[in-house]
């Protein structure tokens, strides 16, 4: 099936065409690759949300983008849902999964953590008796466990100690430490804590609503785009925006 796909196809059109090609039609990718360019402004939307968590945001891009194909994949035009409406806690939703997914990765297992416990306090009952600070391997036969298990806690403690913000950076001859290699204040600071405020407002306000602001701040489309989306007139558009910005700016006030 061979067809003329371009950027001015509505979503309608899009996830029609979808609907009626099978799964190997080249089309099919020509289709997914124009809803993904469409909507891309959503993934980084949600990235924007998570900035600051200790992950690189083309990572959280990438994430963000697996949650967007699977809300096309998935999505069903014929429920009468919004596409953006059933796009945006997919997306959301990969990325926390991503999250999620890090941290259990980093948590000690059970039975370390309770070893580490254990090594604790040998290592005092031994160095009291012996005189001197027990080895690996004494600490396995006080224990009744193995030798590697044993370094294995012992490593695990390293590897989940704070680095101190004194310490010097590798050999460095000028003894900078890692304190000295953070910024300073940034100007803009004040910008992204308003911005971590306003989220929790946003979901607050009707589906909408919700959606006339993320596609005007986020998806760059005019006025008249959203009008022609949502199917209400341009100048109600308007009149909407700005009573919802005043409500946001209230809100954040208080």
């Amino acid at each position: 099936m061979t067809m003329l796909l371009n950027s001015d196809r509505t979503d309608a059109e899009l996830f029609q065409v979808l609907a009626t090609i099978g799964d190997d039609e080249p089309t099919r990718e020509r289709v997914y690759e124009l809803l993904v360019q469409r909507y891309g402004w959503l993934v980084r939307w949600a990235v924007n949300r998570y900035a600051g968590r200790g992950e690189q945001a083309e990572e959280l891009e990438q994430v963000g983008y697996l949650g967007l194909v699977e809300a096309i994949q998935r999505f069903d035009a014929e429920r009468g849902v919004d596409f953006v409406t059933y796009a945006r806690p997919t997306v959301l939703g990969e990325i926390r999964r991503h999250f999620r997914d890090g941290r259990r990765w980093v948590r000690l297992p059970r039975k370390i953590q309770e070893l580490k416990m254990q090594i604790k306090g040998a290592t005092e009952e031994l160095s009291q008796e012996t005189g001197h600070l027990p080895s690996s391997a004494e600490l396995a036969v006080r224990l009744d466990t193995s030798e590697d298990l044993v370094n294995e806690a012992l490593g695990a403690d390293d590897a989940f100690t704070p680095l101190s913000l004194d310490a010097p950076i590798g050999d460095d001859e000028e003894g900078t430490t890692h304190m000295d290699a953070m910024g300073g204040d940034d100007a803009k600071l004040d910008d992204v804590v308003d911005t971590e405020s306003l989220w929790p407002l946003l979901e607050k306000l009707p589906e909408r609503e919700q959606e006339m602001v993320l596609l005007r701040f986020y998806g760059n489309k005019t006025q008249s785009d959203i009008a022609d989306r949502l199917g209400i007139s341009q100048m109600h558009v308007s009149r909407l925006l700005s009573q919802t910005l005043a409500t946001l700016r209230k809100d954040l006030v208080t």
